[in-house]
């Protein structure tokens, strides 16, 4: 949908994620919008459904990365919308980076950033609402920096009460997680009831109690990363 035949409000993004439905952009250079509202839905799941491969386990308790949360958001959009190996362009447009530069500051939209040597090496962004987190995308500029800001993602959800992970789709790289895809209703009942749980994102959440959350997530024997 075009900004001419509606325009796109951080208000309005909000109420279309409340119902279930989010934008993309057709291009990182298009002026155009639209909305999605797919027949199936990714959901990662945030109990013994999430699966920690055990090398990645390793990785992220090693200390390889700092991981920081809502340190640089807009570093971390920045990332996501960046191309990439075999990613030469992205949904993410200048307009979906406003929006969600304001969401952030409306304290709606929130990053988990990966970094290393002091240099910003990965992350992800998306936006809250009740106990729901809708995951946007992410970004790795160097080996395991997704994937260690998703298991911190998963680590600080869990303990701010999150009961809900929204992945938007299902990709094989997610799936390795534990992600699902399940039909549109069922999605829609299960973001209702997601919206009604009081949970509040902390950015500042004391690294052992992040340590102990990971060190509880389950690591298949026959998982590897």
């Amino acid at each position: 949908m075009s900004r001419r035949q509606l325009e796109i409000t951080p208000d309005l993004v909000l109420r279309a994620y409340a119902a279930g439905v989010f934008p993309m952009a057709e291009s990182r250079g298009s002026d155009r919008m639209y909305w999605l509202d797919p027949a199936l839905r990714g959901v990662l799941p945030l109990d013994a459904g999430f699966h920690l491969p055990r090398r990645l386990r390793r990785t992220v308790l090693s200390g390889r990365f700092t991981v920081t949360a809502d340190h640089d958001f807009a570093g971390a959009i920045r990332g996501c919308a960046e191309p990439a190996p075999g990613r030469a362009d992205t949904w993410i447009n200048a307009e979906i980076e406003g929006l969600f530069l304001e969401l952030h500051r409306r304290g709606f939209a929130h990053s988990v950033e990966t970094w290393s040597e002091g240099r910003l090496v990965g992350g992800l962004y998306g936006v809250t609402l009740g106990g729901a987190f809708f995951g946007e995308s992410m970004f790795s500029r160097v080996t395991d920096a997704s994937k260690v800001a998703l298991v911190h993602l998963v680590a600080r959800l869990r303990l701010c009460g999150y009961v809900l992970c929204d992945t938007q789709f299902l990709t094989t790289h997610l799936a390795r997680f534990g992600t699902v895809e399940i039909p549109k209703a069922e999605y829609k009942a299960r973001l209702a009831a997601a919206l009604d749980v009081p949970a509040r994102w902390v950015a500042e959440v004391g690294p052992d109690r992040i340590a102990a959350e990971i060190r509880a997530l389950r690591s298949p024997d026959d998982t590897a990363a």
